[in-house]
C-alpha cells in the first residue's frame, strides 16, 4: 500500500549521528555473495527447506510443473544468492565483447565529482555474418558488464545473434550520462532514454555490423524497462522488434522496492548494526581463509565459509536487501548531485574531483527506496503531473499501466518463477492471465536464481538463428540438454 501525504512521516538524515565504517573486502565480498542485478554469485547447494508459504502457480499461463524442471533448490531466498549449480547451467561461450562509448550530450552540465560517467560506455559483440541484433538491459544498479548482463549476453551470442550490453538507468553513469532528468523510476521517460541510447548505439555500431532485425531482453528492473521501450518503439517506430524477453520483471514497481526495503529489518538489531552485521559476514570469510590452503579469494571460499552454518532465511533477506540497499545508495547520491535537489547532500556544497564522500556514503546506505520515492521522486515530478497525486503517479510505474499493449502484443514473452522473492503475494498471476501462454512460469528460483540453468536459458534465448552450423555447435556446447533429452 502506498502511504499518502499524511501517512508518510519525513525523517531528517542529515541530523543522524551514527557512525559507518566502510570495510575495504566489502566490494569484493559482495561480488561473491549475490547474483543478478546485484553482481555475480556463489554455488551453494544445501538442503534448505522451502519456506512454509510460497505463492501458488498461476492457472494460466506456460507454467512448468516441479517434475518437468531440474532446479535443486526450493528455498527462493536461497536460490537467489546461490544461484544455479555448474552441471545444471546452460551453455554460454567465451566472447571478447567490445567496448565503446557515445559521444558525450551536448550542452550537458555534469559536476565535476560526477567527472567519471559524462560518456555512456556500451558492450557488444558481432557476428561475422549478417544477423538480428538483440539489446540486453541490465537490471537494478548493473552495469553492461555486470556478471548477468554478460551471462545472457554470451547465451544469445552462441546462438548467432549480434548482441549489445546496455547499463541500467538507475546505474550512476546512466544517470550522468543519458537521462534527461537524472531521476531513475519514472518508466516511461527511462524507455524513451534507454531508446534514444540504443539509437544512438545503431549508428555508432561499426559499419561491417549488418543487422537483420532488433531483440530485446531485459531481467529485472530491466525486464520492466524492456516492456515500456517496446512500447516507445511502437511510437517512435526505429526497431520493430522482432521479439522482446522480460525476465523477472517486477508487476509494480513500488511495491517491489517496498519489499527490499523491508528486507533489511532482517538485519540483528536493525539497519543501525548495518555495519557490525557485514563485519560479522566478512570476519566469518576471513576465518574460512585463514584455515585454507587455497590462496584465491573465490566462490569456493565463500562455500566454505558457511558450510558448517549456512545462512537463515532471515540472514539471506537481509543480505539481498543490503545489496540492493548499496545499489540503490549509489543512485540516490548521484541523482542528488545531478540535479542539486538537497536531498543527502546540502545544495549550498559543491563538491569537486577530491572531495571526501564517507558523510554522504552514511547517509545514502540509511536510505530507502522508499524514502528515495516519497522525500525526492516525488516531490521532484508533481509539478510536471498536477493532475496526479503520489498514488496514482506510483501506479503509473506498473506493468499495469501498460496492460493493454502488453496482452495484445504477441512479441513479447514473460519468463519467471512462481517463488520469485520482489513480487507481492498473488501478483505472479499477472503474467498468466496478461500474456497467456507467451508466459512461462517455473517453479522455483527466486528472483534470478534459476536464469543460467539449462532450460531456463535455453527458452530465454530460443532456438538458435541464422546458419544451420549455429544449431550444430549450440547443442555441442550443452551437454545437460543433450543427455538429459530436456526441451525448454
Amino acid at each position: 500500500m502506498i502511504p499518502t501525504q499524511q501517512q508518510f512521516q519525513h525523517r531528517s538524515m542529515c541530523n543522524d549521528t551514527v557512525k559507518w565504517t566502510w570495510p575495504k573486502t566489502l566490494s569484493c565480498v559482495l561480488r561473491l555473495l549475490f547474483v543478478g542485478s546485484f553482481l555475480s554469485g556463489w554455488v551453494l547447494v544445501v538442503n534448505a527447506e522451502a519456506p512454509a508459504s510460497t505463492q501458488p502457480a498461476p492457472n494460466t499461463g506456460a507454467t512448468i510443473p516441479d517434475s518437468a524442471y531440474q532446479y535443486p533448490i526450493p528455498n527462493p531466498y536461497l536460490a537467489t544468492v546461490a544461484g544455479t549449480p555448474e552441471p545444471l547451467q546452460g551453455a554460454r561461450p567465451e566472447v571478447r565483447f567490445k567496448k565503446r562509448h557515445l559521444p558525450q550530450l551536448e550542452d550537458r552540465e555534469i559536476p565535476k565529482v560526477l567527472w567519471y560517467g559524462r560518456r555512456l560506455q556500451y558492450s557488444y559483440a558481432a557476428q561475422r555474418h549478417p544477423a538480428p541484433l538483440v539489446y540486453v538491459i541490465a537490471g537494478t544498479g548493473a552495469y553492461h558488464t555486470g556478471g548477468t548482463n554478460l551471462d545472457l549476453m554470451r547465451a544469445f551470442y552462441g546462438a548467432g545473434y549480434h548482441v549489445v550490453g546496455i547499463t541500467s538507468p538507475t546505474h550512476p553513469e546512466f544517470i550522468i550520462a543519458a537521462s534527461q532528468t537524472s531521476l531513475p523510476g519514472n518508466l516511461r521517460l527511462d524507455a524513451q532514454d534507454l531508446h534514444q541510447v540504443m539509437s544512438k548505439i545503431a549508428d555508432h555500431l561499426p559499419k561491417r555490423v549488418k543487422v537483420t532485425n532488433y531483440h530485446l531482453a531485459g531481467y529485472s528492473l530491466g525486464a520492466m524497462h524492456a516492456a515500456f521501450v517496446a512500447k516507445q518503439d511502437v511510437q517512435d517506430k526505429r526497431f520493430n522488434f522482432e521479439r522482446v524477453v522480460m525476465i523477472n520483471s517486477p508487476v509494480t514497481l513500488y511495491a517491489s522496492i517496498s519489499k527490499l526495503d523491508r528486507m533489511l529489518e532482517n538485519i540483528p538489531g536493525g539497519v543501525d548494526n548495518f555495519n557490525q552485521y557485514f563485519s560479522s559476514i566478512v570476519g566469518q570469510i576471513g576465518n574460512a581463509y585463514g584455515r585454507s590452503t587455497n590462496v584465491e579469494f573465490n566462490q569456493d571460499l565463500v562455500f566454505e565459509a558457511f558450510k558448517e552454518r549456512p545462512p537463515t532465511r532471515e540472514e539471506l533477506a537481509a543480505l539481498i536487501g543490503s545489496a540492493f540497499r548499496i545499489a540503490s545508495a549509489n543512485m540516490i547520491f548521484t541523482s542528488d548531485v545531478m540535479t542539486n535537489f538537497g536531498f543527502i547532500k546540502p545544495k549550498e556544497v559543491v563538491l569537486k574531483n577530491r572531495s571526501s564522500m564517507a558523510d554522504y556514503l552514511q547517509v545514502g546506505l540509511r536510505v530507502g527506496l522508499t524514502d528515495y520515492f516519497h522525500e525526492f521522486f516525488w516531490p521532484s515530478f508533481e509539478d510536471r503531473y498536477p493532475a496526479m497525486n503520489r498514488q496514482t503517479f506510483a501506479k503509473r510505474q506498473s506493468l499495469h499501466s501498460i496492460k493493454d499493449f502488453l496482452a495484445t502484443t504477441p512479441s513479447i514473452e514473460a519468463i519467471h518463477n512462481a517463488d520469485d522473492i520482489i513480487l507481492e503475494h498473488g501478483q505472479i498471476h499477472f503474467f498468466g492471465e496478461v500474456f497467456g501462454e507467451r508466459a512461462t512460469i517455473y517453479p522455483h528460483g527466486g528472483h534470478l536464481g534459476n536464469i543460467t540453468q539449462v532450460q531456463t536459458l535455453a527458452k530465454i534465448v530460443g532456438p538458435p538463428v541464422n546458419k544451420p552450423g549455429v544449431a550444430k555447435r549450440a547443442a555441442a556446447q550443452n551437454p545437460t540438454l543433450a543427455s538429459t533429452g530436456v526441451k525448454p
